[in-house]
């Protein structure tokens, strides 16, 4: 047991034991720390130095919880509460329902902590940094919170796709281009929409004049056209361009316009008369953006021939071709000196050029997929990027490192602007969204460690001591299942990784990935030993056999292959389903192999002879996700059609169908025993569900995203579920049975690096701002006393939380069947729509 120094009782849940402790402590605090009278929350390098210090000193991480827990009766102990709590949310020490009543920590940086159902009533939380914080169905009731920081604004939702945005000169406007043509104004005061107007097929981009009464536009219908900011009139049709115009940019003097197309020219126009003035061509393939640089003496436009060129605006000749990027150039961006060009590419980088030499400064990588957007921070010291992966990242510009990766948007950002004080970020998403996020912030100081798009599937290992997350980021990532602590990254797959199984020694994995391949993997090396191909289409599901060294590999081929691997060799390849296959699983036995497809049944095959035995009909959307019971008597499949059924082996009959759902269900898994069954759905819950009867035991809420990962874990403190999710998170709750109740509380969290306010109570808050209370209604807190019913009792975890490592994340970024992504008119001739169609198909 710790040993703590602080005369209030600490009552914590020890592991590896059944009932809880209490200890009461009569020493104070060290009154002479210098903890108590200097604030270190900014000291970046020394807070790093204690966060050290708590993971190899148990003793002073008490005594950092007995500052907290003394700042609830006396404000003398607040700048060390504020301190302590600061160093170990640093640590990566969770709070989840912790008793934090009444603590007093002004000035805290609680940013990418988690506090899941923490007990933060009558809290002084002023000026406290909650960047990214996870507070799901914590209780703020009362608490101080003027001054706190989100990192961002409330979110502008749209009914349309959003292509481009664009600050005035001023920043008292800002102009949105969707993709249905219309174009909209805010005023950014209180960011009401003042006027929409249609202007025709889908908008490319868009751009103020640098006096602000003029907003260009570049579409789909092969123009530019030059409308009135404040009536929304057309002033003005620019026409020649021969293709789709793909972007547009004013001259600084604002008396030229400059355009590029998938004509594969880029083309300057007069703005009084309307007419041409040069035409610049050189690019082998489409042009994709065009923008002036400061002193309006030059034109830089990327391609999709992975080029940049640097145009002379006199004389239309070319000083510098640009070349490094392995796909198609995007973005281009001149930062405010203008002696640097910035490229966002479809190879997931953006490169830094020098504009005088044309030499490569920096290479920014960090991003899992196409970059669509960049642009220069107004000072010029911050770069911004936004992604196909649905995040925002800001870099340092001159020493090209990854400062922040902000997350919220669950689909592609297309455009990336500046407010032009610097302060603000703004951007916009097919997912119909506007994000606005503070620009001010330092660089952070967690290191990710996490999956960056969608988990979608998660394992525990034999021996119960690892957990496997598989992620459309092509990773494999282990972690320690006791404390959550980032273990090792398992990589070769060249796309998504969304279905894992361990062999029963624990000694190796199986991985499918949308590379059309299977993988086994040594656990203790994290070598991959053997790469088996045969499959036409993604891997779906996997499983090894409880026999000895076989696997299993489900595929959108419509196939399930056997493969011996110990030599590589596929046995049999079994046919029969009549669409995808998604899933398989081998009964306890070995002897037969379930299997369920796009084509709505499940299907039971003889191992031996690879014949198939029985199909079970029933369901009436893709049979998702099937799992054996230990017992090998019952068979769980998880629907599309927002069911999971359980089916006798024997028989092939239905033995109940459970419905509670709200949408899809994606995946399943038995307990140990077999009595309850856990399930993962598209509507953002977990269920457990009772065998025997059907009833649903209990069930998660409000949880970030499509949970398209679940397994059990059973072990002397208890039963454990692990959940991974579209967001990128990885998450383990306790299971707790208390007479005919049974709830789940969250151990630790792996988060995804988003706010998570869902469920949390903000009722008689005082001095929060009204553009943070509408930020967190809009995520999901809570003002009414619904709330109450979903406290964690008093005689849970009260200031106690295993110490794991610091953990970041980006947004996953799985395709929904439903997502308006697929919304794209396929007739777009530009690169973006040919992006799109090229998703792979969705398989969770």
């Amino acid at each position: 047991m710790y040993q703590a120094s602080t005369s209030s009782t600490l009552s914590f849940e020890l592991r590896n034991a059944s009932v809880q402790e209490v200890t009461t402590l009569e020493q104070e605090p060290d009154a002479n720390s210098p903890l108590i009278w200097k604030s270190i929350v900014d000291d970046h390098s020394l807070v790093q130095l204690l966060e050290e210090r708590v993971r190899q000193e148990p003793a002073f991480k008490q005594q950092l919880l007995g500052y907290i827990e003394h700042s609830k009766t006396h404000k003398k102990w607040r700048t060390a509460a504020a301190n302590a709590i600061t160093i170990l949310v640093r640590a990566g020490v969770q709070f989840n329902g912790a008793d934090l009543k009444g603590v007093r920590i002004p000035g805290a940086d609680l940013s990418h902590g988690v506090f899941d159902s923490a007990q933060l009533q009558g809290a002084d939380l002023r000026d406290v940094d909650l960047r990214a914080v996870w507070l799901r169905h914590a209780d703020l009731t009362g608490a101080q919170m003027s001054g706190v920081q989100f990192g961002e604004l409330p979110y502008l939702s749209e009914d349309v796709q959003v292509m481009a945005c664009a600050y005035s000169p001023d920043g008292k406007l800002f102009a949105v281009g969707f993709l249905n043509g219309d174009i909209c104004v805010y005023t950014t005061l209180n960011w009401e929409k003042t006027r929409t107007w249609v202007s025709g097929p889908t908008i490319e981009f868009i751009v103020f004049s640098p006096d602000g009464d003029q907003i260009a536009s570049a579409s789909q219908d092969k123009t530019v056209r030059l409308w009135d900011s404040e009536s929304g009139t057309c002033i003005q049709t620019f026409t020649g361009h021969g293709d789709c115009v793909t972007s547009v940019a004013f001259s600084p003097q604002g008396d030229q316009i400059a355009s590029a197309s998938d004509d594969r020219t880029v083309r300057t126009w007069n703005v009084a008369t309307g007419r041409c003035h040069r035409l610049f061509p050189g690019h082998l393939n489409e042009a994709m953006c065009v923008m002036y640089s400061p002193n309006g003496k030059q034109l830089a436009s990327g391609s999709v021939d992975r080029t940049v060129r640097l145009w002379n605006v006199d004389t239309g000749a070319y000083s510098h071709v640009l070349s490094g990027h392995s796909n198609l150039v995007w973005k281009v961006g001149y930062s405010p000196q203008g002696d640097q060009v910035a490229s966002a590419s479809g190879d997931m980088t953006v490169r830094l050029w020098d504009v005088e030499t044309g030499a490569c400064r920096h290479i920014l990588s960090g991003h899992s997929s196409n970059v669509y957007s960049v642009v220069y921070s107004p000072r010029g010291d911050q770069v911004a990027s936004g992604s196909m992966d649905g995040t925002l990242r800001l870099w340092d510009a001159e020493t090209g490192v990854c400062l922040h990766t902000l997350t919220g948007h669950s689909e592609p950002i297309l455009s990336v602007v500046y407010s032009p004080r610097g302060d603000q970020i703004a951007t916009g998403s097919l997912d119909r969204a506007i994000r606005l996020w503070d620009a001010s912030a330092g660089a952070s100081r967690l290191v990710s460690v996490g999956h960056n798009k969608a988990v979608g599937s998660v394992k525990c290992s034999p021996k119960g001591d690892l957990i496997a997350s598989g992620s459309s980021d092509f990773t494999i990532r282990l972690w320690d299942i006791d404390k959550g602590s980032y273990r090792q990254t398992l990589s070769g797959h060249s796309d998504s990784v969304f279905s894992l199984a361990f062999s029963p020694q624990g000694d190796r994995i199986v991985s499918g990935g949308y590379d059309q391949s299977v993988r086994i993997w040594d656990m203790e090396s994290g070598a991959c030993v053997l790469k088996l191909v045969g499959h036409g289409d993604p891997v779906n599901g996997v499983a090894y056999s409880p026999q000895g060294p076989q696997v299993a590999s489900a595929s959108e081929d419509s196939t399930v292959r056997l493969w011996n691997v110990a030599t590589g060799v596929c046995l049999k390849i079994l046919q029969g389903h009549t669409s995808g296959v998604m899933s398989v699983a081998y009964s306890p036995n070995g002897n037969h192999i379930a299997s369920g497809s796009k084509d709505t049944t499940v299907r039971i095959w003889d191992v031996g002879t690879g014949e198939c035995c029985q199909i079970f009909e029933g369901h009436t959307d893709w049979a998702r996700d099937i799992i054996y019971s230990p017992q090998g008597d019952q068979l769980a499949s998880a629907g599309y059609d927002n069911t999971i059924r359980l089916w006798d082996v024997q028989t092939g009959e239905p033995r109940l169908t459970l419905t509670g759902h709200g949408d899809r269900v994606a995946c399943v898994a038995y307990s140990p025993k077999g009595d309850l069954l856990a399930s993962g759905s598209w509507d953002k819950t977990v269920r457990l569900w009772d065998v025997a009867t059907g009833q649903c035991r209990a069930e998660m809420q409000d949880l970030q995203g499509t949970i398209h990962g679940i397994a059990w874990s059973t072990t002397a403190d208890g039963n454990f579920l692990i959940t991974g999710s579209r967001v990128g998170s990885v998450l383990k709750w306790q299971i707790v049975e208390e007479e005919d109740r049974c709830c789940m509380r969250l151990r630790w969290g792996i988060t995804n690096g988003a706010l998570s306010v869902t469920g949390a109570s903000v009722k008689d808050v005082q001095g929060l701002s009204e553009p943070n209370k509408q930020l967190m209604q809009q995520r999901g807190a809570i003002c009414g006393l619904e709330h109450l019913s979903r406290e964690a009792d008093e005689d849970t975890i009260i200031l106690e939380a295993e110490v794991s490592e610091p953990k970041e994340l980006s947004d996953g970024m799985e395709m929904d069947s439903s997502s308006s992504v697929i919304d794209l008119p396929v007739e777009r001739q530009g690169q973006l729509g040919q992006q799109i169609e090229q998703l792979p198909p969705t398989a969770v």
